[in-house]
């Protein structure tokens, strides 16, 4: 399986989002946000966390119009997966290829610590490899990871089980506790908390690995 890690200005998780896709057992191809094409046989695109272009206008809002968002866009279109964590949550929400926004904190400062996190759902080759309901703490670090939808979206997201991960103690004032979406073909997963940075027990913890491994295994049966 391969995967393409692409890299903004201000990106700063880009090498640490390689390096556990490479540890899952993905062949990993570094992608610059001024390239137009992704490489050839992609299964994967990871955008990663940071404060792309300084996080100026809105979070994500000048990533989203790169020269390589649009092949994001057909790669996401042809049903392609593409995981989007932090900053890349933001970039695929302003991209249009998942619903609501990232506002700023509920209490306006930057969260930087683990949290604990409910798998809201397994139905997703994201969550796969974790059971339903299973609580996993995964670091956060951001000052704009406040998702804010209208209503009925947060309903249409609930009732659609497309909420994959949930906070357990809110670190920023999210709708429903929200902390990962999926897409209508639940193939683009945006997520606030690091899975990349809880990879390893010199980091605290190995609870994102579930992910990687989840995608390694359920994109080989896609």
């Amino acid at each position: 399986m391969k995967a393409a890690v692409v890299t903004f200005p201000g990106s700063n998780c880009d090498r640490d989002l390689a390096v556990a896709l490479a540890g899952a057992g993905f062949d990993v191809a570094r992608v610059w946000h001024k390239d137009s094409t992704l490489p050839d046989g992609v299964d994967l695109v990871a955008l990663p966390g940071g404060f792309s272009f300084g996080d100026y206008l809105r979070c994500g809002a000048i990533a989203a119009r790169s020269p390589i968002s649009a092949a994001i866009r057909h790669h996401a279109g042809r049903g392609g997966h593409v995981l989007g964590i932090c900053n890349g949550f933001q970039v695929l929400t302003e991209m249009g290829l998942l619903p609501g926004a990232l506002m700023r904190n509920a209490a306006l400062k930057f969260v930087c610590r683990t949290v604990t996190l409910r798998v809201a759902t397994t139905r997703s080759a994201f969550t796969a490899a974790y059971t339903a309901q299973q609580q996993i703490k995964l670091p956060v670090a951001h000052h704009d990871g406040n998702f804010t939808i209208a209503p009925d979206g947060l309903a249409r997201l609930s009732g659609e089980d497309r909420i994959a991960f949930a906070y357990g103690d809110n670190p920023n004032g999210s709708m429903g506790d929200v902390a990962g979406i999926l897409s209508e073909n639940r193939r683009v997963l945006g997520m606030m908390p690091h899975p990349e940075r809880a990879t390893d027990p010199a980091l605290g913890s190995t609870d994102g690995r579930g992910l990687f491994a989840a995608l390694m295994g359920g994109m080989a049966l896609a």
